[in-house]
């Protein structure tokens, strides 16, 4: 089964031969080495590379276990490297490799060589990578399937196909599976023997089991306002257990870094500045927020939330949660409220205002989501994104309500 990822692809290309190393990122399992050792290999191919000019070096397989060393690596791809023409270096799993850093940055100095590389080490998203590299390294960021990419493989209508993937999310290999049993214990596998144990070996936690459950505890509240007092709290309040801030705040650092979960900061719309806290946090891929609390609590409410954020990421936007504050009056006292928009998408020049609403059943429902919108003063567009399948309209205050599937399946879905 080939799934297309063009839109990465795309950005492989665009960044071809622009003097930076392009590294991929992204959550073990999403489709990093398949994107660049045969999506992007391909493509050279078929656009006139000659096979010999295309260094690919895969760490993770024994058979090159001899390149893990720096000189040996070094001296390998120079070996290769005959004549003055370009050589594409495709390096899957280069934190495998000792000093990488440094092999990169000696290699570039080579003319005529572009390099790519992936990698599941968090020191990919650091700061001090962007040091090292001294400004010669781009992040190319890619999310496990999009509704759209599991779609287009998907044999099955379009609501069939989203409650597969709401339960099961888009790792590419879920798809090859056929049962709901196999489904399963596969994420459960993943997110143990996987995830977990990757943040915890590589930030030496002692006791996992409190990290596990801080997890549960952000999966069971996927979009809802927390931070590490709130979590604390409930750590209190669920298992008894003591936690001090520092250490939660320790583990969430951690889990974004190892890409499981993002945080989307709140902005306040009028004060026109980000608040510190609280703020959301977001799964990278529901099938697993689903395995961290045994797929119970399967609200689709939030779960289609956290979708939205995702293929708002996908697309390269900013992704914050908005916020606006209401000041007024009762019996000579004031009264303040806040008003929450979903998301504020920005990129560029562009900004959109999204709200998250699944169903409008009734015109009491409908004036909630739009309010907040009645306090914004700008011209950007204003989105109502419900599960119904509706046509997509525009109401008198040029609110735009569409369908979900609408949404996910045209990536242009906020340009019309």
């Amino acid at each position: 089964m080939e799934i297309k990822r063009d839109y990465y692809l795309n950005k492989l290309i665009e960044a071809k031969s622009d003097g930076l190393i392009k590294v991929i990122t992204g959550i073990r399992r999403c489709g990093k080495s398949y994107l660049l050792n045969t999506i992007f290999y391909n493509h050279l191919l078929e656009n006139g590379v000659d096979e010999n000019h295309i260094i690919k070096v895969a760490f993770d397989n024994s058979d090159y276990k001899h390149l893990l060393s720096p000189l040996a690596l070094s001296a390998f791809i120079k070996e290769k490297m005959i004549d003055k023409e370009v050589y594409y270096c495709l390096l899957d799993e280069i934190q495998l490799v000792n000093d990488f850093v440094g092999v990169l940055n000696g290699l570039l100095r080579i003319n005529n060589i572009d390099i790519y590389v992936t990698g599941s080490n968090s020191r990919f998203l650091s700061t001090d990578i962007v040091t090292e590299f001294r400004g010669r390294g781009e992040e190319i960021r890619i999310y496990p399937l999009s509704y759209f990419e599991f779609m287009s493989v998907y044999e099955g209508n379009k609501l069939d196909g989203w409650a597969e993937y709401f339960t099961y999310g888009g790792l590419p290999l879920v798809l090859s599976m056929q049962t709901d049993e196999r489904k399963m214990a596969y994420l459960k596998e993943q997110k143990q023997n996987v995830y977990i144990n990757d943040v915890v070996e590589r930030n030496n936690i002692k006791n996992d089991s409190e990290l596990v459950n801080l997890v549960e505890i952000i999966s069971s509240s996927v979009g809802s306002l927390s931070n590490p007092k709130k979590i604390s709290d409930t750590f209190k309040s669920t298992a008894g257990i003591s936690i001090d801030q520092k250490t939660i705040s320790a583990y969430l650092k951690y889990l974004e870094e190892a890409f499981i979960i993002e945080k989307a900061n709140r902005y306040d719309v009028k004060g026109k500045k980000y608040i510190s806290t609280p703020y959301k946090f977001y799964f990278c891929d529901i099938g697993i927020r689903n395995s961290f609390i045994n797929f119970r609590q399967q609200e689709e409410t939030h779960i289609m939330e956290n979708i939205i954020y995702l293929e708002l990421k996908r697309r390269g936007f900013n992704v914050d949660v908005g916020v606006i504050e209401l000041k007024t009056t009762k019996e000579n006292e004031y009264i303040y409220k806040q008003l929450e928009i979903d998301f504020i998408a920005n990129k560029g020049n562009n900004k959109f205002y999204i709200q998250s609403a699944f169903s409008m059943p009734t015109p009491e429902k409908a004036e909630q989501e739009t309010r907040p919108f009645g306090q914004i003063n700008d011209s950007f567009k204003k989105f109502i994104i419900v599960k119904d399948y509706i046509k997509r309209k525009r109401d008198e205050n040029g609110i735009i309500i569409m369908s979900i599937f609408d949404f996910l399946l045209d990536i242009d879905s906020l340009d019309y």
